[in-house]
């Protein structure tokens, strides 16, 4: 319509009881990181990043996309790092266009709100880290499929499209998320660097000392330290828990 058009080419509608929660909700969400020495970083995840994180997947599991293998990685280092109660739940929290997802199409068309769904793959801050890196990532294919809180969000804008929106003065030269990321949430972003290679920065919050324990289990991963996903034994949780 910025470029003159009377009226948009699909009418839009206003269906939002098809998105409607459980009668009664179920609601559970809790933080097990304190809200004061927040530090806020953020790294890059290239093609030989990503490469060496899909060799800790077991064969069967060698098919992943990147979105699931940084999301596995994401989800161990972050347990590892928090030091939480063995026994406490940590959730990721996987954000799914359910656009794409039902066939029929749940949405109708024309439907021009968010439809979003949050599937959630569960597993103690004990079991997490001492099972292989192809357990947390078979559980967060199996979340992202089922579409049927201490948790964690993560979306994927990779493929957003911003870059491709014209509102009548030419298409997008950047963009990103609005506002620093909270404790409980983090989004994928598409960069690519001076080499013209693509990749991947993944901004993230975290209380300061297990910031720095984030990027060390990271390196380790990323160094192939593990070798095999049968030799993820050694990925132990830190000895204070």
């Amino acid at each position: 319509m910025t470029s003159g058009v009377n009226v948009p080419s699909v009418p839009p509608v206003w269906d939002r009881h098809v998105l409607n929660a459980t009668d009664p909700p179920r609601v559970a969400d809790s933080s097990i990181i304190p809200p004061d020495d927040m530090a806020h970083r953020s790294f890059l995840c290239g093609p030989s990043e990503i490469s060496a994180l899909r060799k800790l997947a077991p064969p069967h599991l060698s098919h992943c996309s990147t979105f699931e293998i940084l999301t596995a990685c994401v989800w161990i280092c972050r347990t590892i790092d928090l030091h939480p109660d063995p026994t406490a739940e940590m959730r990721m929290v996987c954000l799914v266009n359910s656009r794409e997802k039902f066939n029929p199409p749940l949405l109708p068309r024309g439907y021009y709100g968010n439809g979003l769904a949050l599937p959630v793959a569960l597993a103690t801050a004990g079991e997490l880290p001492k099972k292989s890196f192809g357990y947390a990532l078979e559980s967060v294919r199996k979340a992202k499929a089922s579409m049927t809180m201490s948790a964690y969000f993560v979306s994927d804008l990779r493929r957003a499209g911003i870059e491709k929106v014209d509102f009548g003065c030419g298409n997008a030269i950047c963009g990103g998320v609005a506002k620093a990321l909270c404790e409980l949430s983090c989004f994928y972003i598409p960069f690519t660097n001076k080499k013209g290679e693509d990749g991947i920065v993944v901004p993230f919050c975290l209380p300061s000392p297990a910031m720095e324990r984030f990027f060390k289990e990271l390196e380790g991963m990323l160094k192939g330290q593990l070798g095999s996903d049968e030799e993820n034994s050694k990925f132990k949780l830190p000895s204070s828990l």
